[in-house]
């Protein structure tokens, strides 16, 4: 080899100047069984396959491995201390892949979900069910509040996987839309609104004191957007269940996610105000930090949301 061939190769990677786990496996098999048409069978390819796989590795490392002759196999020399260096590099890839297999079943034996409320409330249990039925030994824990809390956890590393409701994706995660939502004015069946025969106007809905969920919810951020910041708390609470009891004792008026009233509104306890001139519908994401695509029971779940 020249001065200059070898200055080439040492500018090389390993990936370019070292066999493949393949090629190593096949050499390994052929020293065990003495023949290259038994090595290829149990290895899983053709016997061309093999030579062909074989002689690519002669040409990599420049030197003979296997005589090959009508009684069979034989290493040279050089083969047979390639092939001790092959045994050790093998070992060491099991090694590596018994440790990787490991994390993946520590990954999977857990989910850390963090949702803001009204998923949280109204539409992970469903998933979350059909997560245990298809991966029943994976424990879950549900971290609930609201979308800002959701972007914390998920970026201080403490949830594997996140649904939000609000307008914007919070800095730092990648998202996807899995659902749509929309949001409804309610009152007790009590209140004069409930007797109006014409939708309330958006003057009228910024007007009024209502019954909130707090700065940073999802429900919060897109009824500040869709009254340009004018809304008016009367009482600002830090849950949905909360703000609908409050509602349906007569306190005040609310605006809620239709997810979270379809049994009050069925048994009128409480009641559904038009509105018009309201932009009040919004997507549900379910979201993740950036570039750390689910894997795992977090893919799975994922893969529910949208099913």
């Amino acid at each position: 080899m020249s001065e200059a061939e070898g200055r080439q190769e040492r500018g090389q990677s390993l990936a370019h100047r070292v066999p493949d786990l393949a090629g190593l496996e096949l050499l390994l098999a052929v020293a065990r069984l003495g023949s290259l048409g038994a090595a290829a069978r149990e290895v899983g390819i053709t016997q061309p396959a093999a030579s062909s796989r074989l002689r690519s590795m002669e040409r990599q490392l420049g030197v003979a491995l296997v005589d090959r002759s009508p009684r069979g196999s034989r290493l040279t020399d050089a083969g047979a201390l390639v092939t001790d260096w092959a045994r050790r590099v093998v070992e060491a890839a099991a090694a590596f892949d018994a440790g990787a297999r490991a994390l993946r079943d520590r990954r999977d034996s857990r989910l850390r979900v963090a949702a803001s409320m009204t998923i949280a409330e109204y539409l992970l249990p469903g998933w979350l069910l059909a997560l245990h039925a298809e991966r029943p030994d994976t424990a879950v824990s549900l971290l609930a509040g609201n979308s800002a809390k959701v972007a914390e956890l998920l970026l201080a590393g403490e949830a594997d996987l996140g649904f939000v409701e609000g307008l914007t994706v919070p800095t730092g995660l990648d998202s996807v839309v899995i659902a749509h939502d929309r949001l409804i004015v309610v009152t007790a069946p009590g209140h004069p609104w409930a007797r109006r025969r014409r939708p309330l106007t958006p003057e009228e809905l910024a007007g009024t004191p209502l019954i909130l969920r707090e700065r940073g919810s999802g429900t919060r951020q897109v009824l500040d957007a869709a009254l340009g910041g004018l809304a008016r708390p009367l009482l600002e609470l830090s849950s949905t269940t909360a703000v609908k009891a409050s509602a349906v004792t007569g306190a005040g008026p609310s605006v809620l996610s239709e997810l979270a009233v379809g049994e009050e509104l069925a048994m009128r306890r409480l009641v559904s105000i038009p509105v018009e001139g309201v932009p009040l519908r919004r997507d549900l994401r379910a979201v993740w930090p950036t570039g750390h695509r689910p894997a795992g029971p977090a893919r799975e779940l994922l893969s529910l949301t949208r099913g």
